[in-house]
């Protein structure tokens, strides 16, 4: 059974740092495509960072470019996001996905296009 168990969320404040991780189990995912996600209430999933099968890239969207930084030990099988300068917006669910092949995942940015999810960690960033 393959799963993805994220955890290092919490209540922080603003321009505090915190680091995410994803562990999987099940398979390796030392060939696959992560990511980050984040859902804040009543809005949409939306992408937060991702990195390629092999880690020589990584993506970011505007709002966190700067700030976040992602990371993948495949020796450990986990993924990081190291999250810097907090800001009462970063407030959301964070989810990581992993893609089923090296380049199952044609846009980064799509969600639709990873295959395996994790259940959430809470980010909680006050003013």
């Amino acid at each position: 059974q393959v799963q993805l168990v994220e955890s290092g969320g919490g209540l922080v404040q603003a321009g505090d740092s915190l680091r995410l991780s994803c562990a999987a189990s099940g398979r390796t995912f030392s060939n696959s495509p992560m990511g980050w996600f984040r859902q804040a209430p009543g809005k949409e999933r939306e992408f937060v960072a991702a990195i390629n099968y092999n880690a020589a890239r990584s993506y970011y969207a505007d709002s966190v470019k700067g700030r976040f930084t992602i990371t993948k030990d495949n020796a450990k099988n986990t993924l990081y996001l190291q999250m810097n300068s907090l800001k009462p917006e970063d407030t959301a669910v964070y989810y990581c996905a992993a893609g089923i092949s090296p380049y199952s995942v044609t846009r980064y940015e799509d969600r639709g296009k990873y295959d395996y999810w994790g259940q959430g960690t809470q980010v909680t960033v006050s003013s």
